[in-house]
């Protein structure tokens, strides 16, 4: 009987004291987006939902558009430790494998965001990205598409030839070669830039 008490008592103090001794998780993460930008608000209401979520044991210092370092090297700064979470587009890292850019920004290659999620979640394409980022000893944690891409441009663009000399911002990669063989001047900026490149 002095066993089970004392086995109940230390099944008692051992539940009471594991809150405490639950390990605390902080993490530092850079996105590409601004902070007033609606996915740069999207990017912090992820954060608070994270450390709700985890009962405040994981917390997340989010950095916005180039404010640790230059977006486009977001991601190696993860894989270096300079950082812990690579939140950009798999576009910026087309330069190390061209893979990525169907992992980031697709401009026309989905009708709906629902067709990307689609392959994500139902057509491998989870798995053969997670092998793409463990190459450079990253994980893919979770995808997020925001919509389809939208182009502005001061003056109308009726067809092929009014993007000739047409400058715009583009994500790199797969865009930005098409758009150059079509005559265009597409360049690679962060967007917190957009508004005053314009």
């Amino acid at each position: 009987m002095m066993i089970k008490t004392l086995l109940a008592s230390a099944a008692v103090t051992a539940m009471l004291a594991a809150p405490a001794l639950a390990q605390q998780t902080h993490l530092r993460m850079q996105t590409h987006y601004g902070p007033e930008t609606l996915s740069g608000k999207n990017a912090a209401q992820f954060v608070d939902d994270v450390q709700v979520m985890s009962n405040g044991e994981i917390t997340i210092e989010l950095f916005f558009s180039s404010s640790v370092v230059a977006s486009v090297e977001t991601f190696d700064a993860a894989a270096n430790g300079i950082l812990d979470c690579d939140m950009t587009g798999g576009a910026y890292q087309t330069g190390k494998n061209p893979a990525f850019q169907f992992v980031g920004d697709i401009m026309g290659g989905y009708d709906t965001p629902y067709q990307q999620l689609g392959w994500l979640l139902e057509g491998g394409g989870m798995e053969v990205a997670q092998k793409l980022y463990n190459k450079y000893d990253m994980e893919l944690v979770g995808w997020w598409v925001v919509g389809q891409e939208a182009m502005s441009s001061k003056k109308p663009l009726t067809g092929v030839a009014d993007l000739n000399e047409w400058k715009f911002r583009s994500p790199p990669g797969m865009e930005t070669k098409i758009f150059e063989k079509l005559g265009a001047k597409p360049v690679v900026m962060d967007f917190t830039e957009v508004f005053t490149a314009l």
